[in-house]
């Protein structure tokens, strides 16, 4: 059973029009260099849709952008003089760089409530802070703590949770194929399944990755329930 918070967020995702915005943000790459952290879009990102987030009123990408431009006004235009950028080419360029850490992390947030769903609510903590630690979320239970890594691959991994060098952190990896493969999953010539589309049904069929009609790939809760022995 869903909770509240899952429920509404879920809904959410699976309202976000991913091939519009690919359309209109994917061939602009003019700001790809580092951004300095006080305008990176982290913090905002966990604001709106995580520690402050009104869920009977997400914002969509677009409402989120201007939230976050309004935020840091006046440290991006200081970047942006930094740069030598036309402010015409550099808040093109700055809209889709955020677009695609927005819909990164809106998968990672999504699985965080997923988490939270499956351990309890105030189970699953997130923020900045963390994420620069390399910890996309932290979960306690059983009053114990461990950190969550979440990392997408090309195909599907060998281990699907790996245990990193600290000890306390594990890492949840997940594959994506394009487009393009769910849309013709077999070689044209053979008939043959594409490995990638092969690797993607074991997750699905694992019960642990969906995919919305969106396009947006999303752990399920059996993700989670699989690290409950980690807590004992």
């Amino acid at each position: 059973m869903l909770s509240n918070r899952l429920e509404k967020f879920d809904k959410f995702v699976r309202t976000i029009d991913l091939e519009s915005f690919r359309k209109k943000y994917a061939h602009l790459k003019i700001v790809e260099m580092d951004l300095p952290r006080n305008i990176q879009a982290l913090k905002t990102l966990y604001k709106y849709y995580w520690s402050e987030v009104n869920l009977n009123n997400i914002p969509d990408f677009e409402t989120y952008y201007d939230l976050y431009y309004q935020e840091n006004k006046n440290d991006i235009e200081e970047f942006r003089i930094k740069t030598e950028m036309c402010s015409i080419c550099f808040n093109k360029g700055l809209r889709a760089r955020i677009y695609r850490t927005w819909a990164s992390i809106i998968t990672q947030i999504h699985a965080g409530y997923v988490a939270e769903n499956v351990f309890g609510e105030g189970s699953v903590q997130m923020n900045d802070e963390l994420d620069h630690e390399g910890k996309d979320f932290v979960i306690t239970y059983n009053n114990k703590t461990i950190a969550i890594q979440v990392k997408k691959e090309s195909k599907r991994p060998e281990a699907r949770i790996q245990r990193n060098s600290d000890k306390n952190t594990y890492t949840i990896r997940y594959c994506v194929p394009q487009k393009k493969d769910f849309e013709q999953p077999t070689y044209k010539k053979t008939g043959i399944i594409k490995p990638q589309m092969l690797d993607f049904r074991q997750f699905s069929n694992d019960g642990i990755l969906d995919r919305y009609d969106n396009g947006f790939v999303v752990f399920i809760a059996k993700t989670f329930e699989d690290l409950k022995p980690l807590f004992d």
